[in-house]
């Protein structure tokens, strides 16, 4: 683990908390992202941009140095003209894949269920809109 300051609370133990390392690994606003698409296999760098075009470059190379260090992602590079390097999860990175679709297929439940109420909050926001045009046009007709 990092050796950072715990942001997570106290824990009942020296250790740690496990979640703790694991969102020490995994947390942030890209990795996720990032281990998801590698889940289907090898990408390149500029594959990695495309897929998450608000990135921006430094970004990307901080996050994936992070996951390169903590033994989750491998990094090979090809010597040739131009430079090749491609990026892929380690074995043990694999071992994450049933965190990462977990989360995808949460993520899944969480938007439908958001655009859901959305949708809920603009019937009764057009509901109410309606009734009051509705007593100001019978007023008027008093």
């Amino acid at each position: 683990m990092r050796n950072r300051v715990s942001g997570y609370g106290a824990c009942p133990n020296e250790e740690g908390c496990p979640v703790e390392y694991t969102l020490d690994v995994i947390g942030g606003k890209w990795k996720g992202v990032i281990l998801y698409h590698l889940l289907d296999g090898k990408k390149r760098f500029n594959e990695l941009r495309r897929i998450c075009p608000t990135i921006t470059q430094r970004m990307l190379t901080l996050q994936l140095r992070e996951l390169e260090r903590d033994g989750i992602v491998d990094r090979i590079v090809y010597q040739q003209v131009p430079p090749k390097v491609e990026y892929m999860l380690t074995e043990f990175g694999m071992t994450l894949a049933p965190i990462i679709t977990a989360m995808k297929a949460w993520g899944e439940t969480y938007k439908s269920r958001a655009l859901e109420a959305e949708a809920e909050a603009e019937a009764e926001a057009e509901t109410e809109t309606e009734t009051e045009a509705g007593v100001e046009a019978a007023i008027e007709m008093e």
